[in-house]
């Protein structure tokens, strides 16, 4: 078996040929992004399966069909995290061929033949896999993730990256697939994941994504349960429509009309919560008197901790500093949600 890293100089295969036992090349990994951006919404990949599930960070069910019937701006992950990822994975890769003592290689965007909507991104394809005699088909998948996330990886990989594997494993008819995970800039581990130890969740996954790509070319939206990340849908809409204006009719829009009475019974039970939490306060500062700890049976049971945060003057930073004051600070707009005090008055009656 080799005895290095990543074997540099090697031709790049050509796009449509086989480069898995069950997949062929339909893209290069040298191509220019806004062309994979673009090839990618042809299919359904690894992240778009994990966000279908509901278990990615980065999107749901319905931001991926958005981003696949072209309602979506055709952009990347530009985020700091998504950055440095990108920037460290021939690091992280390089470390996984040297530590088990193989080659690997750029592939590029893959579709499966019999299924061409099922796809995945290769991170590194494994010429030469650490496992018996070296001649066992496999992939390497490279992820940088925050120390905070360090106890998702405590016993296997993470949900999200387990469901990426395996479809890629799908796509590409390999038997397990490689996982070489960076935490927290220092905190290097490496996991093989196997097809056959999940038999039943590849064809949940498998299943999963024909019905998300039939209701992508039916342009059927899929429903969002109840439970969806709010968040992830909020994000969504902003994405969807950057430029509002305009009015909607919302006369016979109950579920609209129902999701503002919801909104509207939330704040004020956010408000009757922050008073009640006032109010209890006091109560305990009464307590306390001028003592800065209450003790139950010589064990403390509440206590004033000192704390302290950086906090800015802009009043004394633009009269001292005129010239940084007009350099960091600026405005920006955004939308704040509404609701006329007639509403307000008619909905708390």
């Amino acid at each position: 078996m080799t005895s290095t890293t990543v074997r540099a100089g090697a031709s790049a295969p050509a796009a449509g040929r086989r480069v898995t036992p069950t997949g062929r090349l339909i893209l290069s990994a040298d191509a220019d992004r806004s062309d994979w951006l673009t090839a990618r919404r042809s299919g359904l990949g690894s992240s778009d399966i994990a966000a279908i599930l509901g278990i990615s960070r980065y999107g749901n069910a319905l931001s991926v069909w958005h981003d696949k019937t072209g309602g979506l701006p055709l952009e990347g992950d530009d985020s700091e995290p998504a950055l440095w990822g990108r920037a460290f994975e021939e690091t992280v890769a390089r470390e996984w061929a040297r530590r088990n003592r193989s080659v690997v290689r750029r592939v590029g965007l893959v579709q499966n033949i019999e299924r061409p909507w099922q796809m995945c991104t290769l991170d590194r394809r494994v010429l030469e896999c650490p496992l018996a005699d070296g001649r066992e088909k496999c992939a390497v998948e490279i992820k940088c993730r925050d120390k905070m996330k360090a106890g998702q990886f405590r016993r296997g990989v993470a949900d999200d990256v387990l469901v990426q594997t395996l479809w890629q494993a799908d796509v590409c008819g390999f038997d397990h697939v490689h996982a070489a995970v960076l935490i927290g800039g220092n905190d290097y581990r490496q996991y093989v994941i196997r097809l056959a130890d999940h038999a039943d969740l590849v064809a949940d996954l498998r299943a999963a994504g024909e019905r998300a790509w039939q209701q992508i070319v039916d342009r059927r939206p899929p429903t969002m349960p109840g439970d969806a990340d709010p968040d992830v849908l909020l994000d969504l809409y902003d994405r969807l429509y950057p430029d509002r204006a305009g009015s909607v009719d919302l006369s016979r829009d109950i579920d609209t009309q129902d999701a503002v009475a919801d909104y509207l019974d939330a704040h004020n039970d956010y408000t009757a919560a922050e008073r009640r939490k006032k109010a209890a306060k006091a109560r305990i500062l009464a307590g306390l008197g001028d003592a800065e700890q209450g003790l139950v049976l010589d064990r403390v049971h509440v206590a004033l901790d000192e704390r302290s945060k950086q906090w800015t003057d802009l009043s004394r930073l633009a009269e001292r500093w005129p010239d940084a004051y007009a350099d960091c600070v600026e405005d920006r707009t955004y939308r704040q949600l509404s609701i006329p005090r007639s509403v307000r008055e008619e909905h708390n009656a």
